[in-house]
């Protein structure tokens, strides 16, 4: 498992310096000038020519892209154009609210998407399976800001229950939890398809007809032997999810006002701060990669079958 893990890890390593090539590239694929962005429009040319200097701009691009992996190692992204403020500064102090969202959504969806998919595979072509697979096709179709505004507008501001848009520390719990439907809707949605099916595909398995022709008590079936198996495409999913939800949060904390990395990396780009959006990029690849890798490793302990040689 040991070297499994650091197999893995090196193979990450390729992954990881391909986004931070794409990132990068952002600086010149980008219009207008990043001196002329941290000093205006109207600035002096020596003031410009003295900050391409200071910045490095000045470098040839292979130059730069070595300097900015330097930094990244070092986990500097550098500050920002519009606040001077170190951008992992601001990344550390939004990851918290990111990280509560997207724990709240993580919770909604596999709660609600892998129940749902389980009964409607043990309680197959019934009024609950057809139910249930109505909703989730509904759930994958519709866009995360299209079910934002529908349920701000009923549930917001037609009913009253929750806030409008705010952060826990406001508004409490009530805050988080419709960001956390919109962003749990579609994600819910493919947990209850993909546990279905793959739950369906479980139990038609020779040792689960023998386990019931044994007499074995349902639930047992079900729970013990049929469910670990079925769950491993769904753990595999999950990680896929945890990247999701953190990218996808980008349009559901700007519909809710909600003070995350999504908006953070909004702002950035409305304000044509490259190194907030370099910075926000690469900080949630991270996250990305570091999450596959733990699925990875969790195949073993769900299902001890599997081992990594």
């Amino acid at each position: 498992m040991y070297r499994y893990f650091i197999r893995r890890l090196i193979q990450s390593i390729p992954v990881f310096i391909g986004v931070s090539l794409i990132t990068f590239a952002l600086f010149y694929i980008a219009p207008g000038d990043p001196a002329r962005l941290i000093a205006g429009q109207r600035a002096d040319p020596e003031v410009l020519v003295q900050i391409r200097k200071s910045w490095g701009l000045d470098q040839p691009w292979y130059i730069q892209y070595i300097r900015f992996l330097g930094r990244i190692v070092r986990l500097d992204f550098g500050r920002s154009f519009k606040t001077n403020i170190p951008v992992l500064e601001s990344i550390l102090e939004r990851l918290k609210a990111t990280a509560i969202l997207a724990l709240f959504s993580f919770i909604i969806a596999v709660g609600i998407g892998v129940s749902a998919g389980v009964i409607s595979a043990v309680k197959q072509y019934s009024i609950f399976d057809y139910s249930a697979m109505v909703i989730a096709l509904l759930g994958v179709s519709a866009p995360v800001y299209w079910i934002g505004i529908i349920l701000l507008l009923i549930f917001g501001f037609k009913l009253g229950w929750f806030p409008l848009g705010g952060y826990v520390s406001e508004y409490g719990l009530k805050a988080v939890i419709l960001p956390a439907i919109a962003l749990g809707t579609r994600p819910a949605a493919y947990f209850a398809r993909l546990s279905r099916s793959s739950m369906l595909e479980v139990i038609r398995q020779e040792y689960i007809i023998t386990a019931r022709a044994k007499g074995v008590p349902e639930k047992i079936v079900i729970f013990k032997h049929a469910l670990r198996n079925a769950l491993i495409p769904v753990v595999t999913y999950a990680g896929m999810v945890i990247g999701d939800l953190l990218t996808g949060a980008v349009l559901t904390e700007t519909i809710f006002a909600w003070p995350g990395l999504g908006r953070l990396t909004v702002q950035g780009i409305l304000d044509r701060d490259l190194p907030v959006i370099q910075g926000t990029v690469i900080f949630i690849a991270f996250i990305y990669i570091i999450a596959n890798l733990l699925v990875d490793i969790s195949y073993a302990f769900i299902d001890p079958r599997i081992r990594y040689e």
